[in-house]
């Protein structure tokens, strides 16, 4: 299972979900407190700003962020729930939600995952950079950019609630 949610709401969802890996998508400089029952090896953090194109004094995610990411996440054991947070619970972390989920279940076609995002979460917009790189990466031909482009942007939120996307 992936838990999804915001950066006030990751002591909360670690706790309540019994997970043991986080990932944490956020702007370099933002102080994050890891859960003390997530080990250091088990917490990974991609400092990227939620934005789509270059902008100077921002960091734009990249290949080597998404392979980072789906090294982590290839890693992860299953045998407790994956946290994945950004600032806002809302672009980052859905979009770091929806690739781990098309990775680790290669089976499940593109759009159901997606539409399996929108029914968990009615703000889920994830980041279109992020879903790209990783659509490339794993070889996807546009698939994962379709899906998530066919479920359109969420209702407008500051801050999404937490929600669960399961793997299968």
């Amino acid at each position: 299972m992936i838990y999804v949610c915001s950066l006030s709401r990751l002591a909360e969802t670690v706790e309540r979900s019994g997970a043991r890996h986080v990932v944490t998508l956020i702007n370099e400089g933002t102080p994050v407190e890891r859960p003390a029952v997530v080990t250091l090896d088990n917490h990974l953090r991609i400092g990227i700003n939620d934005i789509v194109e270059a902008a100077d004094g921002l960091v734009l995610a990249g290949s080597p962020h998404v392979e980072t990411l789906l090294g982590f996440v290839q890693r992860w054991d299953r045998a407790a729930p994956l946290v994945i947070h950004c600032y806002a619970g809302i672009s980052r972390s859905t979009a770091a939600a929806f690739v781990t989920a098309c990775a680790l279940a290669p089976h499940r076609d593109e759009r159901s995952v997606a539409e399996a995002l929108r029914r968990a979460s009615p703000t889920a917009t994830p980041n279109a950079r992020l879903v790209r790189l990783a659509d490339d990466h794993l070889g996807r031909e546009g698939r994962m950019v379709r899906a998530v482009d066919g479920i359109g942007r969420g209702a407008f939120a500051a801050e999404g609630e937490p929600f669960v996307l399961a793997l299968d």
